[in-house]
Order: structure tokens, then C-alpha cells, then sequence
């Protein structure tokens, strides 16, 4: 009888069936190489052994394994089927963003089918002994060969081809016979284990809070870690990772942001040394793809630092997931499908394995701690600076009363500006925070009001003064400034609002001896370039640090004693639920950031409504307070953690098809899972390169099953994919968007 194997391939479709070979089937999660189409060859993953031939037609069979060992464990295929039931996709459309590419390959021909192959090295080696003649000679009239000779033989046995400079030396050798070269694989060691004979000492509140852990881990597996800013809760997470590596398990260190990894890595290398791995997408295809396989040989001893791709990675012995600022909406992707949050993820990753987990925040998500609240986990708090540090002195600057007193210079309120100037007299450091990058958020005629907008996108376009171009940051279309409308003809473009560019050369004029950086999305194009401008501000090479967001979550610089928000406005006005709490977050991270040595630092919020009561929540000490109030608007209007949303996205360039495939739909919705389905409506940026683009939202309250809930979603969607009249329209399920 016939055997067959279910195949994983990296596609938006299901799996598909191949015959193998009945008396040495390939594992369950192997790679192997399958032929897919008339001429190509690809990749897939062996999901399933059996016995059941499919319908109809001819069966491929699986061309050959392209690795000795499966690239997944039985572990790592249920996370796998975790994640595509839960996020509503396809396992095809995992294997697409778990793997690395150069673990994947694909190919026209078959023969290009290798998979991924440790670096080959040229090494030298003795063929045969010289005579005693020979060796006589060597040593009177070719030193070089001699020693060439007398190195081999210590090695006893081969050496690198690097090694030898003597390169007519060995040429001489080879022809005589002596000496033969050859190449040789050499796979990428294991990463190394590394125990650290001290480890940071603990404060007594840190050692209670230690305790706390132990105690929550016992009880429920999950903790929640609540430690205010400069609280030390990474040398906590040191002591926790200690204690599994000790036991040979393994440990997953999680952050949102890779601007992140540059510090905290250098900080666990001077503990834990080359036990220290770092994944994240900012690293070369090759570099991720020789982490995966050095881990895929490992026998455990790893603490892997990683953005959210990194719960992928093949940890056999996970003894501890680690979830730092696990509050931060980058845990959660966007594009493209999965659309996983890292953080929810990392917990079931945890579950699946046994495994410890503890989620840290000085400013937690609502949903963990309601979580907290209702038992599902266990909870501890640091509430103590470390090493006795004050808390930040907060500030808010009207910025409207400031201009009517002539107090404002450009963007700045004089209260910020002599703020700054009295850190540059002490020789302390500045950050200020605008969450808009480029130079200013668009350009209007000052004659007829004409603003450029993307041809593509509905949109303004963005100016950025270094490219001399408007830029649309959400297709890339560019186009160069206009010296004159084009609408009118004789207008002159001026720029509206600012962004971290215009802060950055304002700040510089009016401080001309200031040193000043930028960190922000132009500027941090890769890891490397993030970690350069992180490096030089902490080095303090500048004395004034302008960016975005990115520079209020986690790091850590010991001259900052002031932080200047620009704009909190835009943070207020946002049409979303979670609008005050991120807000809230944001602006107590970056609080965070200031007075973390000796010296108290001062945050100066500037802002047109002074009198917005998410000012009179600022302070660590009002968490609980905030989370209630917030939590309470939660219940009140159904939103999580009291209800749980699935938002289903409908594109296409047709708006008449469109339209036709959002009333279908939605009609089928609601006639399953009725008072639960809003829209369709169109989102506030509802034309996308060319695509048009309607929402329609599930609200599935928690009494409710959302697995099932699920069921009919993808039911009703397949079945709207599958109707001729309705090709073109792409429809995206993004299960607890953000």
C-alpha cells in the first residue's frame, strides 16, 4: 500500500498531499523538496503520515529530505496549528514568516534544491611524508615548505588554508605531492552555555519581589511583574534566567522594538556571556539563518534576545519566557499574515512547553491585568526606584496660554527652552518627543489652500527636508517639492505642523553649540544604524536626543534629566478605544526614561488642553486608579478585555465590487452572529496603493465562544472568496487588532 504525506508549503492555501517513499517516510516536521507547478520546486514541511490517496488526478511525489533532522518539534507543529486557528490563517502563511528564508529555498530546477548548507572552508593537509632527502632540502634551500611540513605535522592533521601565507610555499608542496588541499563544511557551533559566577545584587524590594515571582510561578505558571520605571526589573529577570540555565533549560527574552536589543544584549553578555543569541528581523537572512539552525542543534543553555518573530525559534529545553514593556502595541504585526501579538503568543508558547512566564510593565495592558484581576495570573509589584532614585517632577505647559503671551519660540514654550538650556549649562542630556517623523506632516498653498496629496493613497504627503521631497508613508511615492502651486500657479508651499526633522533643526538653531541627534524611522533604516545614534547618545556624544516614539520604550541613558513632549495632542485625539490608555503609557515610559542616576530628572508635557483629565492621572503611584477607571469605559461599552474583536478588511480596486462584496458579506454575518457585527465603514485612510478599502467588525463578548465565533467568520469568508463575481476583492481577518 501507498504512503502519503501531508505537505506544508509557504502559501495561503491548505496543505498538500505527496506520495513518499512507504519503507523510510520522512518525519513529521522534516524539510523536504517538492515539485509545485509545471517547472518549480519548493520547500515544505511534512506534516502528516497516512495511508489516504487523494481524489482524483496524479500524485506527486516528494522529490527528496533536504535536512538530517526535522526543522520542527512536536511542539513547535502545535504552535504552529495554535497560531493559524487563533489568527485565522493558513499554516502555509506561518511557515511563510516562522522560517528564515535561506532555511526555505526554492528553485526552477530541482538540483537547485539544497537547503541551507553550513560556509565551506579550504583546509591543507599532509599527503604523504617527504623523504629524508626531500626534508634535507627543505631545510637548507625552502624554509617556507619546511615549515609549512612541521606545522602539519603538530597539528596532526589538517589546518585552515588562512592559516598559511606562504602561498608559493604550499603551491611547491601540493605539485610535489606532499601536501593536498580541500574543502570542508563547517556547520555554525552551538551557541556556547555560560554560567556567571556573581549576578547583580538585589535591593530588599527587589528580593521580595523575587519571591513574589517564585510564589505567582507555583500558582499559575503566568506573572504579571508591575515595576515602576528604574525599579531594576531586569536584574530581577537575571536572577530568574540564572536559575533555569543552571538547570541546562533554555530562556526567550522578549521585546517590542530591535532598538531595544543593543543595550539589554550588551548588558546579559557581561553576565551570561555567548549564552546571549539575538533574533530579530533586522538581521541578515543569513545571520537568522544560521541562528535557527546553531539552536535546532542545541541541547539547551540559550537565552535568545528577540523581537516577537523570535517565538519561532527551535528552543527545545524552554524553561523561561521573559516579556518585557509587554504592554507595547509593537508585540502585535500588522503585515502580513499571521497577524500575531508576540506577547499572547510568547504566553501560549510558555503553556505548551511548561514553561515559566512573567510579563513585565511599569504601565501593564488592561487585558493582563484583568487578567490579574480575575486569577488567570499570578501578580507581583515593584513599586521602589531603584537605589532610592525620585521619581520624575512632571510638568504641563499650555502651549496656547504660552503663545498668547509671547512665550513660544517655533514649537517650543519658553519653559521647555530654558529647561534645555540649563541642561546644556550643567552638562546633562535632553530628549524630546514628537511621534511624527520628517520634516513637517504636510505643505499647503498660502494662496488657494492646495495640499499634495498621494496619487495613490488618500493621504497627504509628508515633507523631508534631507531628501528635498514629499514622501507618502504609506506607498513610498514620492515627488519633489512644487516652487509654486500647482493648483493656482502662483502660490508658495508652507509647511504645516512638525515633525522630528523640523525639531531637530529648530532645536539646533536656537542652540547652535548643542550636539544633536535624530532617532526615528529615517534615520534608524537597520539594527546597525539604530545602534550607532543609541551608542553615541549613550556615550554622550550629543547632548539632545529628537525622535519618535522609539525612544520612550526601554532604553536606558544615565545623563538624561530632562524629557520634552512637543505635541501631546496628537496622542488625545485618536479614534480609538485604547486612545487613553496609550497615551497614558506613553507618556509614563517616557517619564521613565529621565533621572535614572543621582541627579531627579523633570518631564515637560506640552499641550493645548492642560485641563484633559488623562494629566491627572500622570504618576506611578495611580496605576490601579487609572486601570479602574479606564476598565470601568471598557465594561460600560463592551470593549476588551470584556468582549474580544475580530476586524475583517476588504480591498480592491474596484469601489462597485467592493461595495457588492462588504454588503454580501456582512448580510451573511449578521445573520449568524447577530448584534455583533458593525460596519462596514470605511477607516479614516480608506484608499491604499490603488485599493480601495471597507472594515467590518465582530464583537464577540467574552461569555460567548470566540472559537466558534471564529468557525463562522472563516466560513462566511471562504465562502465569499470562492464566488467568480467577487475575484479581486481580498479579504483579511485580523483577529484582537490593535
Amino acid at each position: 500500500m501507498g504512503r502519503y504525506a501531508d505537505i506544508v508549503l509557504p502559501l495561503a492555501g491548505p496543505a498538500y498531499t505527496f506520495a513518499v517513499d512507504g519503507s523510510a517516510p520522512p518525519e513529521p516536521g522534516s524539510a523536504v523538496a517538492v515539485q509545485f507547478g509545471a517547472r518549480g520546486y519548493s520547500t515544505g514541511i511534512v506534516w502528516r503520515i497516512h495511508d489516504n490517496p487523494p481524489a482524483g488526478g496524479r500524485v506527486k511525489s516528494v522529490v527528496r529530505t533536504l535536512y538530517d533532522t526535522p526543522l520542527l518539534s512536536p511542539l513547535q507543529m502545535r504552535f504552529w496549528e495554535w497560531m493559524a486557528d487563533y489568527y485565522m490563517c493558513t499554516l502555509g502563511e506561518v511557515m511563510r514568516m516562522a522560517l528564515p528564508s535561506e532555511v526555505k529555498p526554492r528553485a526552477e530546477q530541482e538540483s537547485g534544491m539544497v537547503g541551507y548548507r553550513p560556509r565551506r572552508i579550504c583546509f591543507v593537509r599532509l599527503a604523504a611524508e617527504p623523504d629524508a632527502e626531500r626534508s634535507a632540502y627543505m631545510q637548507r634551500r625552502a624554509p617556507k615548505q619546511y615549515a609549512v611540513v612541521s606545522r602539519l605535522r603538530e597539528a596532526g592533521g589538517a589546518l585552515p588554508r588562512s592559516e598559511f601565507s606562504e602561498s608559493s610555499a604550499l603551491s611547491a608542496l601540493c605539485r610535489a605531492g606532499i601536501t593536498v588541499t580541500e574543502e570542508r563544511e563547517v556547520a555554525e557551533p552551538a551557541p556556547r552555555h555560560s554560567l556567571p559566577d556573581t549576578l547583580p545584587a538585589l535591593s530588599p524590594a527587589q528580593e521580595r519581589t523575587l519571591a513574589e515571582i517564585g510564589d505567582g510561578f507555583s500558582r499559575r505558571g503566568v506573572v504579571l511583574l508591575r515595576g515602576v520605571t528604574s525599579s531594576g526589573k531586569t536584574e530581577i529577570y537575571m536572577h530568574l534566567i540564572d536559575a533555569v540555565l543552571r538547570c541546562g533549560g533554555d530562556v526567550l527574552y522578549l521585546v517590542p522594538e530591535i532598538s531595544l536589543t543593543p543595550q539589554l544584549v550588551e548588558r546579559l553578555r557581561r553576565t551570561f556571556g555567548d549564552a546571549v543569541t539575538v533574533y530579530h528581523s533586522g538581521l541578515t537572512p543569513s545571520r537568522r539563518t544560521k541562528t535557527y539552525m546553531g539552536l535546532l542543534r542545541s541541547d539547551g543553555g540559550n537565552v535568545v534576545v528577540g523581537a516577537r518573530s523570535a517565538v519561532f525559534l527551535p528552543l527545545r529545553r524552554l524553561g523561561l519566557v521573559v516579556v518585557d514593556e509587554e504592554h507595547d502595541a509593537s508585540y502585535k504585526q500588522s503585515e502580513p499574515s499571521p497577524r500575531y501579538n508576540g506577547r499572547d503568543s510568547a504566553v501560549m508558547l510558555a503553556s505548551l512547553h511548561g514553561a515559566e512566564c512573567i510579563l513585565g510593565s511599569a504601565t501593564p495592558s488592561l487585558e493582563s491585568y484583568a487578567n490579574l484581576l480575575s486569577g488567570k495570573y499570578a501578580g507581583a509589584t515593584l513599586s521602589e526606584r531603584y537605589g532610592g532614585i525620585l521619581t520624575p517632577r512632571i510638568t504641563v505647559s499650555d502651549t496656547l496660554r504660552s503663545a498668547k503671551r509671547g512665550e513660544r519660540r517655533l514649537h517650543f514654550n519658553r519653559e521647555l527652552l530654558d529647561a534645555v538650556a540649563l541642561r546644556l549649562e550643567r552638562g546633562e542630556q535632553t530628549m524630546l518627543l514628537q511621534n511624527r517623523r520628517g520634516y513637517s506632516p504636510f505643505v499647503e498653498c498660502t494662496e488657494c489652500g492646495w495640499t499634495a496629496r498621494c496619487p495613490r493613497c488618500n493621504v497627504s504627503l509628508t515633507r523631508h527636508l534631507a531628501k528635498g521631497e514629499l514622501v507618502c508613508h504609506y506607498c513610498g511615492y514620492s515627488m519633489p517639492l512644487p516652487r509654486v502651486c500647482p493648483e493656482c500657479g502662483h502660490g508658495t508651499m508652507e509647511d504645516r505642523g512638525f515633525g522630528t526633522e523640523r525639531i531637530e533643526d529648530d532645536i539646533a538653531s536656537i542652540f547652535p553649540q548643542a550636539r544633536v541627534l535624530r532617532l526615528d524611522g529615517d534615520t534608524a533604516t537597520s539594527g546597525a544604524a539604530c545602534a550607532r545614534i543609541v551608542s553615541a547618545f549613550s556615550q554622550r556624544e550629543a547632548d539632545i536626543l529628537v525622535g519618535t516614539r522609539i525612544i520612550s520604550k526601554g532604553l536606558d541613558f544615565d545623563g538624561v534629566t530632562l524629557i520634552g513632549i512637543l505635541n501631546a495632542d496628537n496622542l488625545l485625539n485618536t479614534p480609538d478605544f485604547r486612545a487613553g490608555e496609550r497615551a497614558w503609557q506613553f507618556l509614563m515610559q517616557a517619564a521613565g526614561r529621565c533621572g535614572r542616576r543621582s541627579t531627579r530628572g523633570e518631564v515637560i508635557i506640552q499641550t493645548s488642553e492642560p485641563s484633559h483629565p488623562l494629566f491627572r492621572w500622570l504618576g506611578e503611584e495611580h496605576y490601579e486608579s487609572v486601570a479602574a477607571e479606564l476598565l470601568e469605559e471598557r465594561r460600560i461599552f463592551s470593549y476588551p478585555p470584556y468582549a474580544r474583536l475580530v476586524r475583517i478588511t476588504l480591498r480592491s480596486t474596484d469601489t462597485g465590487r467592493l461595495a457588492s462584496a462588504a454588503r454580501t458579506l456582512d448580510a451573511a454575518l449578521r445573520a449568524r452572529l447577530s448584534g455583533r457585527v458593525f460596519g462596514p465603514a470605511s477607516p479614516l485612510v480608506d484608499r491604499v496603493r490603488d485599493e480601495y478599502i471597507l472594515e467590518i467588525t465582530v464583537k464577540i463578548e467574552s461569555s460567548a465562544s470566540m472559537s466558534k465565533a471564529r468557525g463562522i467568520i472563516r466560513e462566511e469568508t471562504v465562502s465569499l472568496r470562492s464566488r467568480r463575481e467577487m475575484r479581486g476583492v481580498k479579504v483579511i481577518c485580523d483577529v484582537d487588532f490593535q
